[in-house]
């Protein structure tokens, strides 16, 4: 950005991603626009042509897309599979180009380059028109902020450069594209293989009077909210460089900052005055968008890691709830009331798909009914996090209005949100503090609470076993409490089904359930199939370090199905019950269980016996 003493302003820089289905010249396009803006060296054109000749797919023709695609696979397959970033520039504009894969599967990839993007290059092909990938690339990049749009028919040479198709296509788009937030769709005839319309105006459209690519995206002004949003500045670190130093440093996520400007604490309301702006090159009497700087106040407040500093009069929201669109990339499926690790800005919190309010069907934009989201996905959902979060509705600040979410056992990356707003209806309910707590009710009952919690699979024996340890802590004066699967389901889980999603409210419900129990300073002997690590996990992390015990109740598959004491798995084998773990359905093993019971050939009260033991040793239950 401009400084003080400047006095040659600087080239703007515009982002733009280029999207589309597989083969609608993507690639081709980038490759001829780096060609044609003569910014290649002799020796990358004559390693171009080198490569054409081996890889290339245009006859004896210079492949252009052979530029941007630079992995070996790619090449052989003559598809786009990761982002591929270019760098260019014209006298009049800096361009950073991501070329973003076209097949479905790689959504997730085209989702994340449209985080960053100002300008969408939409590329369709002529001969096929508007698509249902061209419908969902356009409605990702209006959901991730995209307010420009340029839709290149592509290949018009392959169409004898039909106006008629042009328009009809171009039309059929803008029609679509009504319903999305662009601010501006600017359709361009062009052939990327011969150049027609890109850089150069092509003789063989005289029909068109519109810009060339390149003029256009020279001319188009990108839309940036967040320079005109109020002042946000998530805390990255505190830097305590000796003991008389405290700064405070980040990136402006939006708006700017002067020296003497009076701040908060966004979550706190902690109130202070900048007093000086640092960075590596030297202190600035501002700071604006973009810039990566440490703050240092006139006052000592309460700051740390995850904080959003923002002014006084212009605050972000404050929740723990809140709705918003989320494109799910794992491979596994988003499932309601799953706890997922959430990171907005340079916070961190758990938090948890409370419901998903619809599923939408990118080709027609409707909202359908779902209770889980699968690869590629896009819903709205409903999210509760472990903590209040300061945020902004996206529209207003890409930066703290977007959200990753993070799958807590294997760490993958699996969905990309967009808050739309907060859900007020929850932020007038609060704690009532409680003259007697947990720790009186256990102290009167004399005994640690704690929750024992039986996983295996059916006919494993959990149930057999947690009854007979539950009669030896009744029989030594503990106060206990049996919740067993099958029962549950006949009263507090009775609308829930055997689906996945079914199956992590159940667990849900019931780890609630058992916490409040423990409140009670009861001994909560929970006896359930709980497939998933991820739900046994929540359960754990809702009670205090020590008082979730797993008991792993490990009998082969085989076995069970011989015992099969209620006729279970031999109506799953028959197709008559779906979703039946360990036959359709798939059983996580603990990784790591207080106890691991390997029932073979081991009776039944030996195994109880063992329980009490590890207990015992566990100091749940005096020796």
């Amino acid at each position: 950005m401009p400084r003080e003493g400047e006095t040659q302003p600087r080239r703007t820089v515009l982002r733009l991603l280029t999207c589309g289905s597989v083969d609608d010249g993507k690639s081709t396009l980038i490759g001829r626009l780096l060609y044609d803006s003569r910014l290649l060296l002799d020796d990358q054109i004559a390693a171009l042509e080198r490569d054409s000749r081996r890889f290339g797919t245009t006859g004896g023709d210079i492949d252009f897309a052979l530029l941007v695609d630079g992995l070996e696979d790619e090449r052989r397959q003559g598809i786009t599979i990761d982002v591929a970033y270019r760098y260019f520039s014209t006298a009049r504009r800096a361009f950073v180009v991501a070329d973003a894969p076209g097949h479905a599967q790689y959504t997730r990839n085209m989702a994340t380059a449209a985080s960053t993007a100002e300008l969408a290059l939409l590329l369709v092909d002529a001969r096929k028109g508007v698509i249902e990938q061209t419908r969902r690339h356009a409605y990702i990049c209006a959901l991730f902020g995209i307010r420009h749009a340029v839709l290149a028919v592509n290949k018009i040479d392959l169409v004898d450069y039909a106006e008629d198709v042009f328009r009809r296509i171009a039309e059929e788009f803008c029609r679509f594209a009504e319903a999305l937030s662009f601010a501006a769709v600017q359709a361009i005839p062009l052939s990327a293989r011969f150049g027609d319309n890109v850089t150069a105006r092509s003789a063989r459209t005289p029909w068109y009077a519109g810009p060339t690519l390149i003029e256009h995206l020279e001319a188009v002004e990108p839309i940036v909210g967040a320079a005109k949003a109020p002042f946000r500045f998530p805390v990255q670190w505190v830097n305590r460089a000796h003991a008389d130093f405290r700064g405070y440093a980040g990136t402006v996520a939006g708006g700017s900052i002067a020296v003497g400007e009076p701040i908060v604490v966004a979550g706190s309301g902690a109130c202070a005055r900048v007093r000086q702006i640092i960075t590596f090159d030297g202190p600035l009497p501002r700071a604006e968008r973009g810039d990566a700087v440490t703050l240092v106040l006139d006052e000592e407040i309460d700051v740390g890691r995850g904080d959003v500093l923002c002014p006084p009069t212009e605050r972000p929201a404050v929740a723990d709830q809140f709705a918003a669109h989320v494109v799910w990339m794992g491979e596994e499926p988003l499932l309601a009331g799953r706890s997922y690790l959430l990171k907005l800005a340079t916070r961190e919190a758990p938090a948890t798909i409370s419901a998903i309010k619809h599923r939408v069907d990118v080709a027609t934009l409707q909202h359908l009914a779902a209770r889980s989201l699968r690869l590629n996905e896009i819903g709205f959902c409903n999210i509760a996090a472990d903590a209040p979060l300061a945020f902004d509705p996206y529209d207003a600040c890409r930066e703290t209005g977007g959200f990753i979410l993070i799958d807590r056992t294997s760490n993958d990356t699996v969905a990309a949100g967009m808050i739309a707003h907060p859900l007020r209806r929850a932020t007038n309910v609060h704690r009532q503090p409680l003259t007697v707590g947990r720790a009186e009710r256990a102290a009167q009952k004399q005994q640690r609470p704690a929750v024992v919690w039986f996983t295996g699979l059916s006919g494993a024996g959990k149930s057999t076993i947690a009854d007979l340890v539950e009669q030896k802590l009744h029989a030594l004066g503990y106060h206990t409490m049996l919740l067993d699967g099958d029962n549950v389901r006949h009263g507090l889980n009775r609308d829930l089904g055997f689906t996945d999603a079914d199956r992590v409210e159940n667990i849900r419900r019931i780890g609630e359930v058992a916490k409040l129990m423990t409140e009670a300073g009861l001994i909560v002997l929970c006896s359930f199939i709980s497939p998933f690590r991820s739900e046994r996990r929540l359960v754990r992390e809702l009670l205090p370090a020590g008082e979730f015990f797993e008991v792993f109740v490990d009998t082969p598959l085989a076995e069970c199905e011989r015992r099969d004491p209620k006729g279970l798995y031999r109506k799953a084998r028959a197709r008559l019950i779906p979703n039946f773990t360990g036959v359709n359905a798939p059983y996580e093993p603990p990784e790591n269980p207080e106890l691991h019971l390997r029932t073979a050939g081991t009776a039944a009260d030996a195994m109880a016996e063992a329980v009490m033991t590890a207990l015992r040793r566990a100091h749940l239950i005096e020796e």
